[in-house]
């Protein structure tokens, strides 16, 4: 079932007051839901960096191989997993069938039970009535609803129920896919001064190892473990009356939760120490290990709200919905807040620039400092502290060393720019002198004067420029 999140505005002042719940893994979630892929490759790319994976491992960690287990190839496994074969022939409901949401909604009754009676000793050790625990297991099978506190059933009974659930499972309810990980987080240790590795664990990485490596679970194996996990940390915390430490439901878990199927002691050897030692880790650590790492929520959240273009349907429809007056203070308020982020980001940059123009013109003479300085040079707005915002250049004025250039500059007190014809065949803007100006403003708007007139206009103005000119060459050529 997928988890829908309803975001609802709610004016009654009389629920204003009520706490607001935030699932901080919310766009972690909905990584996982919607883009699956990019999930998996953002957690792997995280958990390769505390891990050493090589290429046979990492592909069998992404699915991409099958797991090659310990004791696969040996003939008393061999045998071992033909008989267990027999056995599973006929699947119940529940019991050796694949984890679904159906079955662990079966298997809860039993944590739930439990969970009210952690105080008996030897929990999860004592092995409770073959007959009554057939009973149980075939009402969970058949799907009919159990009242497991009229006192029919005992708690071991209940305790040894939950741990054949998880023994007859298809693979451990961590997966043989991950069981290569696992062994790796158990070698993660503290480095000396020197660098070297030592012997006390280092329980941050594993527990960031953990955590990210339960994010890629399948969703019904993360939902059971972490229910699971839950009532053996509560169990362990009752130690003083069950007499059940976290090491020792350890050792009754491990080979249910994380060894390899249709294995021996024998097969596994060294590393039974390392997985009864994980099991304990996750026990005393539970509370922490099903929650997602910091930066994998930031990297969600930004891969949501990171630009304009990843927002959804749903958050456009609330935008539009909830447009009504009262989102407007908000509106502003984060507006308010962007600017006043804008200006100090400002000021410390101008800061940072001036201490970094101070240092380069207190450095020694040198081809370094030349060469900063040259860069300041090329870039002195940007560069150099104090200065206003940049403005675009004046326009160069053409020189011209003619006699007819200089009587042009005379004439009209600008220099000429030739330009050159336009590819474009949009029209140029009509330029309008100041006479012209002054006389159409005499005149009247252009409507209303004729193309007559305004080539008489036209005449006068080249007339007087004409006179003008002759003028000046009459002066220039007497001083000559």
């Amino acid at each position: 079932s997928d988890a829908i999140c309803n975001f609802v505005i709610c004016n009654d002042s009389s629920l204003r007051s009520q706490p607001i719940i935030f699932n901080p893994d919310f766009f972690v979630e909905k990584l996982r839901h919607e883009k699956p892929e990019v999930f998996t490759e953002l957690v792997v790319s995280n958990i390769t960096r505390l891990i050493d994976l090589p290429g046979a491992e990492l592909a069998q960690l992404m699915g991409e191989e099958d797991p090659k287990l310990p004791g696969a190839n040996s003939t008393a496994s061999g045998f071992f997993r033909s008989l267990m074969s027999l056995k599973r022939k006929e699947k119940g409901v529940v019991f050796g069938s694949p984890l679904t949401e159906e079955g662990i909604a079966q298997v809860s009754q039993l944590i739930e039970y439990l969970h009210k009676n952690l105080r008996a000793e030897g929990l999860f050790r004592v092995p409770g009535n073959s007959i009554r625990q057939q009973i149980l297991k075939d009402a969970l099978n058949s799907g009919t609803d159990i009242d497991l506190d009229s006192g029919e059933f005992h708690s071991n009974d209940v305790a040894t129920l939950l741990k054949m659930f998880l023994g007859e499972l298809p693979e451990p309810l961590l997966t043989h896919k991950h069981f290569h990980a696992h062994l790796k987080i158990a070698d993660l240790t503290l480095f000396d001064e020197k660098g070297n590795k030592t012997s006390t664990p280092d329980k941050e990485r594993q527990i960031e190892a953990l955590q990210l490596l339960f994010l890629i679970l399948p969703a019904p194996n993360r939902s059971l473990l972490k229910l699971l996990l839950d009532l053996l940390y509560q169990t362990a915390k009752k130690q003083d009356k069950n007499k059940m430490s976290a090491h020792n439901l350890a050792l009754m878990f491990a080979p249910h939760i994380l060894w390899p199927r249709n294995v021996t002691a024998n097969d596994l050897q060294e590393n039974i120490t390392k997985l009864n030692n994980g099991v304990t880790f996750m026990i005393k650590h539970s509370q922490k290990l099903f929650k997602a790492p910091v930066y994998i929520r930031e990297c969600a959240r930004l891969h949501y709200l990171g630009s304009r273009a990843h927002t959804s349907k749903d958050d456009l429809d609330l935008l539009t919905c909830s447009g009504s007056k009262e989102l407007q203070p908000l509106k502003s308020q984060k507006r308010s807040r962007l600017d006043s982020c804008h200006q100090e980001t400002q000021q410390r940059t101008e800061e940072a620039l001036k201490e970094l123009f101070h240092h380069v013109h207190n450095m020694p003479d040198s081809a370094k400092k030349k060469k900063l300085i040259r860069q300041f040079n090329k870039h002195p707005t940007a560069l150099t502290p104090g200065s206003d915002v940049p403005t675009s250049p004046a326009p160069r004025r053409t020189r011209s060393r003619s006699f007819s250039g200089l009587i042009k500059r005379k004439v009209l007190g600008t220099p000429i720019i030739l330009e050159r014809k336009s590819r474009d065949t949009t029209p140029e803007p009509v330029r309008v002198s100041k006479e012209n100006v002054q006389l159409l403003q005499k005149c009247g708007s252009p409507a209303h004067m004729s193309q007559a007139k305004l080539k008489s206009l036209e005449g006068q103005k080249e007339g007087s420029c004409r006179r003008m000119r002759a003028r000046l060459l009459s002066k220039d050529s007497s001083s000559l």
